[in-house]
């Protein structure tokens, strides 16, 4: 196995911190989004690759068969194709939730900058210092 599976970096994709400012809030919100979806890729580009290796074993088992080897290594080979066939089912899974993942960031996205994008540009816009949020709430 290549490691062009292997994850890119040490680090989470998003800075978990307590900036809960507008912008840093759409900023971590549109990260989250995009590694979500390079996540999807990566998954789905996996499931292709263990279906293909499964079929590899399938037909390697085959020619086993054919070569009158051993029964042993028929069965060994075959069980490799049922584990490849059974862990591409798992990485769907996988990939359906990193899809979903992504379809919920990029919706919470939106619905933040329509909530709270043009209160952010009244607050950005003027020279008077204005309240934090929360402020009129005691």
């Amino acid at each position: 196995m290549s490691s062009e599976f292997a994850p890119r970096s040490s680090t989470a994709p998003v800075v978990a911190d307590d900036d809960n400012r507008y912008k840093a809030v759409q900023a971590k919100l549109d990260k989250l989004g995009k590694a979500m979806d390079d996540a999807g890729l990566e998954l789905e580009a996996l499931q292709r690759s263990m279906h293909k290796n499964a079929n590899d074993a399938g037909d390697m088992a085959q020619d086993i068969t054919n070569a009158h080897l051993d029964p042993k290594f028929v069965a060994l080979t075959n069980n490799v194709e049922t584990a490849l066939v059974g862990a591409a089912r798992e990485v769907h899974m996988l990939w359906d939730i990193a899809q979903e993942t992504a379809d919920l960031a990029h919706e919470t996205l939106r619905t933040h900058a329509k909530l709270y994008g043009a209160l952010d540009d009244i607050r950005s816009n003027r020279r008077e210092k204005t309240p934090k949020p929360g402020f009129f709430n005691r």
